[in-house]
């Protein structure tokens, strides 16, 4: 990670943080935060980034200190962005990579971080989907659907990104991502009541509506449906959709192309959104 961030809006070095400037949020996880995709310096989907946490913190009045609104301004948090990369030489102006936001204690905090280093072979190979963890989440939880600082449940489950499901063995979502399994002739991903986040990149291909000339649909999805998929993909802010060649013991060969699509639609749409 780099080591410099911005708090609320002003260029800091990561060593010179205030632990005591952020104790709700440390101590308690009382915060949100949300990943994204800067591309030759430009941040992808902020506006919407912005927007979903400008809603986890209405969502939770009283339990996050949210801070000042023009703080969370799009502009502001643009201008922050650019005077990051600028100040620091590792970086610079077209860094290309991940930056992180963060709200808690009445402050924003913002880091950045290279791409993950297997996002190549990821997007080339992608990624076998044979575990699940079986009532992960109860349905409509209502805490699943705003992406907070307490993430040590998802965290842990990363090694092995199982499938999670709720109590009613219904699909719900990955670890750090949304689900969409090509099924009855549509691109299925499970609705945020499952519970799920309701993540960028889903967001913007529900929009889209279609993919790959198949209509892109919100509905319940039990697991045992999984079996009859025809292919796969996950999608997140970052690595925006990887394929999933091998789906709980089925081989799904269909899945890379399937999922470059949907890269290739993102990725289009993310530079029109500016």
């Amino acid at each position: 990670m780099s080591s410099t961030v911005s708090v609320d809006g002003v260029v800091q070095r990561w060593e010179d943080l205030r632990l005591q400037d952020f104790p709700q949020g440390f101590f308690f996880g009382a915060g949100f935060f949300t990943t994204f995709r800067i591309d030759a310096g430009q941040p992808r989907f902020l506006a919407r980034h912005l927007a979903r946490v400008r809603s986890s913190l209405d969502a939770f009045p009283t339990a996050v200190r949210a801070p000042a609104p023009a703080l969370l301004h799009e502009d502001a948090v643009r201008e922050a962005l650019r005077r990051c990369l600028t100040a620091d030489a590792a970086m610079g102006p077209r860094f290309t990579g991940v930056g992180k936001l963060a709200v808690s204690d009445g402050h924003v905090l913002c880091t950045f971080r290279p791409f993950p280093a297997e996002l190549e072979a990821l997007h080339r190979e992608g990624r076998e989907l044979d575990g699940v963890e079986a009532g992960a989440y109860r349905r409509a939880e209502r805490t699943v659907n705003h992406k907070g600082l307490a993430y040590f449940r998802q965290h842990a489950l990363l090694p092995r990104l199982p499938v999670l499901t709720n109590e009613s063995a219904e699909v719900c979502e990955l670890p750090t991502a949304n689900l969409f399994v090509q099924l009855d002739g549509a691109l299925v991903t499970p609705p945020q009541s499952a519970p799920c986040l309701p993540g960028i990149a889903r967001a913007v291909l529900l929009a889209m509506a279609s993919v790959d000339g198949l209509p892109v649909v919100e509905r319940v999805l039990p697991l045992a449906d999984l079996s009859r998929a025809q292919a796969c993909f996950y999608s997140n802010a970052v690595a925006l959709a990887v394929g999933v060649p091998r789906l709980t013991g089925r081989e799904l060969p269909d899945s890379l192309r399937l999922a470059e699509r949907a890269r290739a639609a993102l990725e289009a749409r993310a530079v029109r959104e500016g």
